[in-house]
This record gives structure tokens, sequence and C-alpha cells, in this order.
């Protein structure tokens, strides 16, 4: 896993992080925290820990995180793996041997046997269907869990996708871009832990119809 480097977004997680970085201390791979200069409160608890990066983030958001993250990968591969816990490591290796002749594996929380969540709800279930399958018939996409990026791929694949959302949005950029540059992908059972610590950073009415505007926009802009 040395050829690995795992991109850690991170938002307020003084609870969380300490506690997801000692879970995967003994991953042989690179870790890259990507936050906010002005999370001190998280930076002021990474002050205890070794053997990671940090990179300030030049602007805001989720899907800032992931593009500037990608963009100081220096390994082959990558892999989007939340602070907060839910995304559990045990899958990485499985992942990692799946992506030699693939550019990208989404993990997929509705994949059986082995999918699943602790932390979805009736709303977040409900959303993530509707788009999924708004992704499956007009964008001509195989993926059971377009909002989940637990993702992990060929770090030149994911630069030439040329991402542009600083937001969620960048949950339904990612697999349209890469259908539309006829990436070899795919998706593998995940289960979704609940998070360690803190509250969910997801705003499901706000976020979601920023992700509907998203497909729409991709719809008629090819």
């Amino acid at each position: 896993m040395k050829d690995l480097t795992l991109i850690i977004p991170t938002k307020n997680e003084v609870e969380s992080l300490p506690s997801f970085l000692n879970e995967i201390r003994n991953f042989e791979c690179h870790k890259l925290i990507v936050l906010q200069k002005e999370d001190l409160q998280t930076i002021e608890v990474l002050k205890e820990i070794s053997n990671i990066e940090i990179l300030y983030q030049e602007n805001n958001g989720y899907g800032n995180a992931l593009i500037e993250g990608a963009k100081a990968v220096k390994t082959k591969y990558f892999c989007i793996i939340n602070a907060d816990g839910s995304m559990d490591p045990k899958y990485l290796p499985e992942m990692l041997e799946s992506c030699q002749d693939k550019d990208l594996i989404f993990g997929s929380r509705y994949l059986k046997p082995g999918g699943g969540s602790d932390d979805d709800d009736i709303v977040t279930y409900t959303g993530n269907q509707i788009f999924t399958l708004i992704g499956n018939i007009f964008f001509k996409l195989k993926i059971s869990d377009i909002l989940y990026t637990f993702i992990l791929g060929k770090n030149d694949s994911f630069k030439k996708l040329d991402l542009k959302s600083y937001d969620f949005r960048i949950c339904v950029e990612l697999p349209i871009k890469a259908k539309r540059l006829n990436y070899n992908y795919e998706c593998k059972p995940s289960y979704e832990r609940s998070r360690i610590g803190g509250k969910k950073k997801v705003n499901a009415i706000k976020d979601g119809l920023l992700i509907l505007s998203e497909m729409v926009k991709l719809f008629f802009i090819k």
C-alpha cells in the first residue's frame, strides 16, 4: 500500500480524527489531512500525531478539499476517506487490488452482500436513490451509490477529470465525468459505520438542491 495516498478531508473533527488516525496507524500508505487554516481546534489535536501530512486549503468546501488534495498526491493511487470514521479502512486492500486494472473503485452502501449503513436515514437514503437513478438513466452510469465518496483510484485518472465543484456537488460531478472519459470503474460493497463524533456536515435539503442543479447543468453542458 505504499503507492497509496489517503486523502482525508477534515472539518471540525476534533472528536473523530484522533481515533480514526489511530485506527489506520499501521497502514503503510501516505496520509494527507486536508483542512482549513481556521480549524484551529483540529490543528491543535494534530500536533500530537506523527507520520501525517497536513494540507491547508486555499479555498473552502468539501469538493475543494478533494480537488486540492488530489493535486498534492504523488503516489500512483489515491483514496478519499472521511475523517469522521464512517468509512471503514478494512476495505482498502481489496479496493486497491481491484483497482489494478481499473481507473476508479466506488464504495457502495447498497450493494449486497456486504453493503449497508449505520448513518443513513430515510431522507438521505431516498435522496441517494433518486440521484443514483437519475445518474444511471440520463448519464448511463452503472453505479449504485452516487453520493458516497469512498472512492479509490489511479491518481492520474482523477486529475484528468478536471473537477470544479467546491462543495458536495462533486459527488455527482466525479462519476459523470469519469463516464464521459470512458473510464473503467467498478462498485464494491462497503458498510458505512456511525460517525465517531460530531455532527454531519451535510444539509440534506440544501445540498440536495445543489446536487440536482449540478446534474441538470452537466446534462446540458457536455
